[in-house]
This record gives C-alpha cells, structure tokens and sequence, in this order.
C-alpha cells in the first residue's frame, strides 16, 4: 500500500498488473509508430504508385474507416471473448497490414493492406484504453496520460527515423517490413498476459445474472455527457491528425530530413505536454487541463501558419505540440470518471469519435489541398482544436447536471 496526497491509501500494482502495463506502453508505442507511417513516407507512395493528395486522401479515409471499425469491434466483443485474445489479435493484424503493403505491387493491394492495419490499431487503441481504466479507477487522468505519452514517443522516433532511413536510401517497403516485425514482438507479449476482466466478464464469473439484465437496457444507451465529449475529441483529433497526416506535405519546399523532423518535433512536444500533464493531472482538474491546452494548440497552430520563417513554424509546430498532448487522455479520464463502471463503453465510444475525426477532416484535406490549397486546410485544423475546448466544457458542465461520478471527478481537482 502507499500513500496519496491527504493521507488516503491505494493499492499498490502487483507484479502481473505492472507486466500489463509495461506491454500497454510497448502496444501504444507501436501505436504511435505506425500511424506517423504513411505521413512520414507519403512522398514515397505518391511517387511509387502514381498518386495524386487526393489519392492519397482517399487512402487516409479507407485506412480510418478500418480504424474506428477496430474500435467499435473491441467495445461490442469486450467481456464476450477471451480480452488477451482481443488484445493480441490487434498487433497480429497490424504486422499482416504492414506486410501486403510493403509486398503489394498495386494499389488496391496497398488499400487492402491499409484496412488491415487500421483494424488493428482500432482494437490497440480502443482496447488498452479500457484496460487502463479497469487498473487504475480513481487515477485515470495521470494513468491514461502516461499510457498516451507512448503514444507520441512512438509518433515522434517514428518519422525521425524513417526519414533517415528513407535518406539513407532504403526502401520504404523495409520500413514498414520492420514495423511488421516489431509488431508481431507486441502480439505475442499481448497474448500471454493476465489482463483484467471486463465489467462484464465479471459480472459473469461472479454469477449476477439477474443483475446483468436489469442493466442491460440502460446500458445499451450512450449518456449524453459521452456524445457531446465524443464530439470534442473528433474535434481535436481532426486538428491533431490533420496537421500529423499532412504536416511533411505542408513542408513540401523542405528537405526531407526537415520535413519529417518537423513532424517529430510536433509529436515530440506532444511528449512533454503529456508527461507534465501526468503530475498536474489530479491538481488542475481534467476538464480545465483539456480546454486549455486545447485552445493553446489552436492559437499555435495558426501562428505556426502565418510564421515568416520556415524555422519559427517548425519551432511553433512544436509547441502545438505540447500543447496537443495531454487533450485526449483527459477527455478520455473527464468521460470515464463520470462512468466508472463502463469502462469498456466509455473507451469504445470515444475512441470511434476519435478515428471519425480523422476519418472526416484528414481526407478532406487533400481535396482542399487541389482546391484552395493546403494552408488553408492546416487552419481548418486550428479551428477544429478550439472547437473540441467549447464542446469539452459543455459535456463537463452536462455531466455534473445529470450527476454522473463525483461533481469533484468531472470538474473539480481530482479525476
């Protein structure tokens, strides 16, 4: 046991429960590695098959279509199959995607090769997400940013080095041949641990049947809080993943080297938004901390945008970044604090909020990109994030008023 701020007392991991959170941190890495791929070798796959932006918008649309079908996957079959078996199915499938597109000769073997992937990191993202919720009730915030910061650890080594490597002259098929690999390493660690049941899953080990269907109605409903802080993170993933998926593109005049350095950087700063966001979490308050930085990567964004010098946009780029950060997990925490006992549900729903956020504005770009060009759709990114701060507002305030979790949990200083 150890002790909290105040003198309460929690529960100290025991040595299987901080295996899964070792191999969580390993599957969000991979997370974040592989989603940087196709923006960091974009100008590769362009030229390898012949495409256009909007090609490649179209990919970009079929890959997240993949995606949030993974997450919504996980949130109906979690507590109805073995959960070591859904985990490790999710980086079984990414390593088989990466694998038909590096060995696809022709793009629509390519596309399939994307919907294969983005299965996969659905179930990762949607999965591990609930899994953490169910390790750490009472200290989700700091919990799920810790979990995330691996994420951007991941985004920001990501392109860093298949930019170095793609200099260096090798293919960009081995690139994604090596996440293959690695992701395989995760699958087998994901399958051989003691994961935490699900709320049903316990439910039914412990033989409260009766009890499973009287909440089987008002279950299947989703709280109006989740809906509106769903549209908050479709908002701020759109931003985030607008400027992620396109940023390379945006520096188009830059070396390549540069070009995806801007991007690690911009994941970089991600990084530490989210490592200090792990300490002032139980401090600030989750919802504070979310509207905040997320109307700070706003105003940065634009001003990277309207910078005079390509150095001070990269620089302001980063500091979108830190900024960006810690505003997923926290509505991630704001939401599943108020229902702590759908955890899988809370997960779930957000997260196909999240993938439909990058599944809409994203793509989008590329056709804007032909039209009105792509500054243009980069400050449609900055307005997404300041969109997700007022919808995130609103789904606290709806929360409180519906007396959902503790009035502390949703607005206060604890999560």
């Amino acid at each position: 046991m150890t002790n909290e701020p105040g003198g309460a007392v929690r529960p100290t991991l025991g040595a299987p429960a901080r295996s899964v959170v070792r191999t969580g941190y390993a599957a969000f890495f991979l997370v974040g590695w592989c989603m940087l791929l196709l923006p960091s070798l974009i100008r590769e796959i362009e030229s390898a098959f012949g495409q256009t932006d909007a090609g490649m918008g179209v990919a970009y649309l079929l890959y997240n279509l993949a995606w949030v079908t993974g997450t919504v996957s996980t949130g109906v079959l979690a507590g109805r199959m073995p959960r070591r078996l859904l985990m490790g199915g999710g980086p079984a499938l990414i390593g088989i995607g990466l694998v038909v597109m590096a060995a696809g000769g022709s793009w629509p073997v390519f596309i399939g090769g994307c919907l294969v992937f983005g299965l996969g990191l659905g179930i990762i993202d949607s999965g591990m997400n609930a899994v953490f919720m169910d390790l750490f009730p009472g200290r989700q915030a700091s919990a799920l940013n810790r979990l995330h910061l691996w994420v951007a650890i991941g985004a920001l080594v990501g392109p860093f080095a298949t930019g170095r490597l793609v200099a260096a002259g090798v293919p960009w098929q081995a690139v994604l041949a090596g996440g293959a690999a690695a992701a395989v390493a995760v699958a087998i660690a994901m399958a051989t641990r003691n994961l935490p049941p699900t709320r049903h899953a316990r439910a039914h080990r412990d033989g409260d049947v009766r009890g499973r269907h009287r909440a089987a109605p008002r279950e299947r409903r989703v709280p109006v809080p989740v809906v509106v802080l769903s549209i908050a993170i479709a908002c701020y993933v759109a931003s985030e993943m607008g400027v992620t998926a396109w940023l390379v593109r945006y520096l188009a005049d830059a070396p390549i080297e540069l070009a995806t350095l801007a991007l690690s950087l911009f994941w970089a700063g991600m990084a530490v938004g989210r490592i200090v966001t792990s300490y002032l979490a139980e401090r600030l308050g989750s919802v504070t901390l979310a509207w905040t930085w997320s109307i700070a990567m706003g105003i940065a964004l634009m001003a990277a945008l309207a910078a005079p010098s390509l150095g001070l946009s990269i620089v302001l780029f980063a500091i979108a970044g830190v900024a960006a950060g810690p505003v997923y997990p926290m509505i991630m925490a704001i939401a599943g604090s108020m229902y702590r006992d759908r955890t899988s549900m809370v997960s779930s729903v957000l997260a196909s909020a999240a993938i439909i956020g990058s599944l809409l504005y994203p793509p989008l770009m590329g056709f804007l990109s032909e039209t009105l060009g792509l500054g243009v759709s980069m400050l449609g990114a900055a307005l997404f994030a300041v969109g997700a701060a007022i919808f995130v507002v609103i789904g606290a305030r709806l929360g409180v008023r519906e007396g959902a979790g503790a009035g502390s949990a949703v607005l206060g200083t604890a999560d």
